[in-house]
């Protein structure tokens, strides 16, 4: 899953940048409200989720929230404000978004919103994963192949969820980049090799057929 962090306040988005990479997710920072409406304009389809702050500068949250929806980008958006009225809450709804998340709060929260917002039946993402008898369970974050565990690091399992999303189409080594790391991420990093080479040793342990196969000159494609 890969989040966008719209803050203002730099070492709170850092820190949240930071314990959403711990948690498994790629995140981006943005901020200013400008900023967050052209990278999303542009950008949209690489994200799973907003975290929108309403107090930013240039552009404010509410009007971001409502110049994506009125350009039919749906994304969900979890919005963070120290106003704690119900009128204000009613607002942030109204302008389209998802949750509302009073300033200060904790981060175990916010990760719970989190969680609940991805699971919701819009974003089309279904919690267990299925390919022959490879199962991958996005609430629990497990991965059997058969009746056996198979135990992956966070980007593993991000990389390997990624694939089995897209079973039969062939994912290049920028594709993977961009939807497991951060946008900033060197695209001229072998991490995606490194990782994919560790990821296929641990499948392939398991079972003697290859789950993911290369496509040479192209990437990487996981057979269903």
């Amino acid at each position: 899953m890969r989040i966008i962090i719209v803050e203002d306040q730099k070492k709170l988005a850092l820190s949240l940048q930071r314990g959403l990479g711990q948690n498994g997710y790629a995140a981006d920072t943005v901020f200013d409200g400008e900023a967050a409406l052209n990278r999303l304009e542009h950008h949209h389809d690489e994200y799973d989720l907003v975290i929108l702050d309403v107090m930013l500068p240039k552009m404010d949250g509410m009007t971001v929230c409502k110049a994506l929806r009125a350009k039919n980008i749906f994304v969900p958006i979890l919005m963070l404000t120290a106003k704690d009225t119900v009128e204000d809450r009613i607002q942030g709804l109204d302008a389209g978004a998802d949750d509302y998340l009073i300033k200060p709060f904790s981060f175990e929260e916010l990760l719970a919103r989190v969680r609940a917002l991805l699971r919701r039946p819009q974003s089309s993402l279904t919690r267990e994963l299925k390919i022959k008898d490879l199962t991958l369970n996005t609430v629990t974050r497990k991965v059997f192949q058969g009746k056996k565990e198979i135990l992956l690091t966070l980007k593993e399992f991000s990389i390997l969820e990624y694939f089995m999303r897209n079973p039969n189409q062939v994912l290049t080594r920028d594709q993977i980049l961009s939807h497991v790391w951060d946008f900033s991420f060197d695209s001229l990093s072998n991490v995606v090799d490194v990782h994919l080479k560790n990821l296929r040793k641990k499948l392939e342990t398991h079972k003697h057929e290859a789950f993911i196969e290369t496509v040479h000159g192209v990437g990487y494609r996981l057979k269903n």
